[in-house]
């Protein structure tokens, strides 16, 4: 994950992510960073919008709590109810899946 981090604060601060700044990055932290992996994340955020990418998020973290819900507190539903939760799910995965290739 730190490689990640080092990839996000580069790019909230305006600066490249290359393979140069997460390396002095990671060595500024006391991480001893592994190269390949550094050229990896690099590689995989070359056509990545971060930006975009980031503004997923919110919508994940809005469904998270639905999903945390206990079950004694959940009312039945019934089938359009389901498809709903249905349609959020895959909406969901839809941006798990985005995000996934944000951080390759």
């Amino acid at each position: 994950m730190e490689y990640v981090y080092a990839a996000l604060l580069l790019h909230k601060s305006g600066k490249p992510v290359n393979e140069e700044n997460v390396m002095k990055l990671l060595g500024a932290a006391g991480v001893k960073a592994d190269p390949v992996r550094v050229k990896a994340l690099v590689a995989s955020l070359e056509e990545v919008n971060i930006d975009e990418a980031i503004e997923t998020v919110p919508t994940m973290m809005a469904a998270a709590p639905a999903a945390a819900t206990p079950a004694a507190e959940a009312k039945p539903e019934g089938k359009k109810e389901e498809k709903k939760e249905e349609d959020e799910k895959e909406k969901e995965d839809a941006a798990l899946e985005g995000l996934g290739a944000l951080f390759g």
